[in-house]
């Protein structure tokens, strides 16, 4: 039963909150489209390889891969498994603390999503970055900054890649 104190959206709030909404649902499947049509990848395999290769040596714990994914280990787990069998991640235990598993990208992780990162941004620009101006884009990322720090896992890396 609705609470009394709840404190409900109003119409511009509810219009905003049903746009955010439509792009978490619909833009993952366009991206997602565009890497499995172009490069056989699913979105969250490029997320993976994409975040390896913008890592100093092209490694990171498995945990900080989770993070950086929002994703459990266990579901990590298994697209890393999938992506060693296809010879473009390495596992091996941490040297510093065998606790951890580190995971890198091999040359071939490498040049995969080297190959797939064109298509990709590409399906951003169209989906994203072209529709928007300069002034949409920077609100964009003024709001999102804003909200970052309410979200789990924080930041994601920073580099050349998309």
């Amino acid at each position: 039963m609705p609470d009394d104190e709840t404190r409900w959206l109003s119409e511009e709030e509810q219009r905003a909150w049903e746009s955010i909404a439509t792009l978490l649902f619909r833009l993952p499947g366009a991206l997602e489209t565009q890497l499995q049509r172009d490069s056989g990848l699913t979105l969250f395999e490029y997320m993976v390889l994409s975040y390896l290769s913008m890592m100093p040596d092209h490694t990171a714990r498995m945990s900080e891969l989770a993070r950086l994914t929002n994703s459990s280990l266990s579901r990590l787990s298994n697209v890393v498994n999938r992506c060693e069998r296809r010879g473009w991640i390495t596992r091996r235990p941490d040297p510093e603390d065998a606790r951890y598993t580190i995971a890198s990208l091999s040359g071939e992780g490498y040049e995969q999503v080297v190959d797939a990162a064109p298509g990709h941004v590409e399906a951003v620009r169209h989906h994203v970055i072209d529709p928007l101006t300069p002034a949409q884009l920077r609100t964009i990322t003024a709001a999102v900054d804003r909200m970052r720090p309410l979200l789990p896992n924080g930041e994601l890396p920073r580099g050349r890649g998309c």
